[in-house]
């Protein structure tokens, strides 16, 4: 009892200094502003290539393109007031739940992709239905299938209890189970382990005769003990370059960040550390529920050097069809494997033999999650029987940075 109450205050303690300290904070916001005036530097003002996510612009010429490009991924910050997750009863994962939230933006935008393609753009009046499935499967309520807590109890599989940090091989893991579970979604999962891209093992999955399942193919790698080498960022830009590109999960040490472009030398990324109130999007038919949809995009991308980034990463891609994942192949043995040495990771026909993978794991059914009692929903869950409200926020729009 007495280590559960240090590791609350501990929690409190690191809320309270991220809240007034963190690189999000009240003062750190403050200074940005005083320092320039207000004007976001999210793209810097010079005649230079910006890519995002596959597409390349020009920083001075297509800068409001390239924000609306931004705008339109799914952006997943902490979260707080949810229903109470765990033996702990957490109600908000901030300070714990920023990978998990990388997670879900990489997946997102496989989804975005995948349904409603790679030009398509975000606007705050949207009612697309394609959408308004895609978002409501991210939101933290009962019957949401990528919400944190089916993320984080799932996690509890991967022996990582919940409100524990989790690394990028972890959290992939974790959404290739999900997927399984979704129908609509339409996308397999695949985890690279060992830096090894094995085809057979792609085939078996997405080969279903003469159809393809649409992949989502996560590749974690370690490239640095501390720190990054240098000599993988060419290839690191070479991957965000692709039009496959769903980005990369990663961060820099102790911060998980979502990658999602690049511009010289520094990668693009949205940042999940921001506490906004958990709530609902629906079907967008109030004003609440268009201001939540609001919570979920994020105009201005942030930068960070390369060589500050974390050694500890996973890239990310789509390939909606067989051919796509042939014509990938071809460019990361042509275009990226022999940009460094040793290259960025490796491709092989077939599985080593001594190999022991995800694939070899005992993973259980949908965990049950512990709702509120005395609420009731005319709304199934999607995974669980019990039934129950995760609550709503009062005030959707309201966010409290961190």
């Amino acid at each position: 009892m007495l280590v559960g109450l240090s590791d609350q205050l501990s929690r409190i303690m690191e809320s309270v200094f991220e809240a007034y300290l963190g690189p999000d904070s009240v003062l750190a916001s403050a200074v940005g502003q005083a320092v320039g005036g207000g004007e976001s530097e999210d793209i810097p003002r010079r005649n230079t290539d910006v890519w995002v996510l596959g597409k390349r612009y020009n920083a001075i010429q297509e800068l409001e393109l390239i924000r609306r490009d931004i705008q339109s991924r799914l952006w997943c910050t902490y979260r707080c007031g949810f229903a109470p997750l765990g033996e702990v009863q957490l109600t908000t994962d901030k300070g714990w739940g920023c990978m998990l939230r990388c997670g879900q933006m990489v997946l997102a935008q496989a989804l975005i992709d995948l349904h409603l393609g790679r030009d398509w753009f975000w606007t705050p009046e949207c009612r697309d239905a394609t959408y308004l499935k895609i978002v409501n499967r991210f939101e933290d309520v009962k019957n949401s299938c990528y919400s944190i807590h089916q993320i984080a109890l799932m996690g509890e599989s991967q022996n990582k209890a919940v409100g524990e940090w989790l690394g990028p091989n972890t959290v992939a893991q974790i959404l290739k189970k999900l997927v399984r579970f979704d129908d609509w979604c339409s996308l397999a999962v695949h985890v690279a382990m060992d830096s090894t891209v094995v085809l057979d093992d792609i085939y078996s999955l997405c080969r279903e005769g003469d159809s393809w399942k649409p992949l989502l193919l996560v590749i974690p790698l370690r490239l640095g003990i501390t720190d990054i080498n240098p000599m993988y960022v060419p290839a690191l830009k070479r991957c965000l370059e692709l039009d496959s590109s769903c980005g990369m999960i990663g961060g820099r040490p102790n911060q998980a960040l979502y990658f999602l472009g690049y511009v010289d030398d520094e990668v693009l990324y949205l940042d999940p550390h921001t506490t906004q109130r958990t709530g609902t999007v629906g079907q967008k038919t109030g004003v609440g529920e268009q201001e939540y949809d609001e919570t979920y995009h994020q105009k201005h991308a942030a930068r960070l050097n390369f060589s500050a980034m974390d050694p500890s990463l996973a890239v990310c891609f789509l390939c909606k069809t067989s051919d796509s994942f042939e014509s990938l192949l071809t460019k990361f043995r042509q275009e990226v494997l022999g940009l460094c040495s040793p290259a960025l990771f490796e491709i092989s026909q077939t599985r080593a033999v001594d190999w022991d993978t995800a694939e070899d794991i005992e993973w259980p059914t949908m965990p049950d999650i512990d709702w509120p009692a005395g609420t009731s929903d005319s709304d199934s869950f999607a995974f669980v029987e019990e039934s129950g409200d995760a609550g709503s926020s009062k005030n959707p729009s309201e966010r409290t940075a961190v």
